[in-house]
């Protein structure tokens, strides 16, 4: 999550599912998860399960919140321009508008963002990364989780842009 100073909010990438857990007896395996436990992951909802939620840490309450399909595993940046960067399973890297969430940009990288994104200034610019791709061991969980990203690029690369000055 990030916290803007300017809208004195936190930017919250939150999950919603649900889950079926079961004991099972455990034993090592060289490489293999050592949990001890089954799971399947359920989708509570049919347009969602990632949730970007801007947050009044003041109140607890919700100012406004952007869904997504498939879970957001990604980090989020604040800028000192009002905007909030943060990447999606199904590649894109989105700007959004600090106070409204209404979303200004989107780039397609080509593959999942779980990183969150970074800036800095270089040449009196401010330039935007994020590095790319998408593994692990989400789709070997089976369930609606797993069939909304199984089909997901799973390539690698460093996106870099220079925001318009404006």
């Amino acid at each position: 999550m990030a916290y803007s100073p300017q809208t004195g909010l936190f930017y919250v990438p939150a999950n919603e599912w649900s889950m079926d857990i079961w004991n099972e007896p455990v034993s090592y395996k060289k490489g293999a998860a050592y949990l001890g436990a089954g799971f399947t992951i359920k989708a509570i909802h049919d347009d969602h399960i990632g949730v970007l939620r801007a947050m009044d840490p003041v109140t607890g309450k919700i100012v406004w919140e952007n869904k997504n399909y498939a879970p957001l595993w990604g980090g989020v940046l604040t800028t000192a321009g009002g905007l909030i960067f943060y990447g999606t399973p199904e590649g894109f890297l989105k700007g959004v508008d600090a106070k409204t969430g209404k979303e200004l940009w989107s780039f397609q990288t080509g593959t999942g963002i779980v990183a969150p994104p970074v800036s800095w200034e270089q040449d009196g610019e401010q330039m935007i990364a994020v590095t790319t791709g998408w593994g692990g061991a989400v789709p070997l969980w089976g369930g609606d989780v797993a069939k909304r990203v199984n089909f997901l690029e799973q390539g690698g690369s460093v996106w870099v842009f220079k925001l318009h000055k404006g």
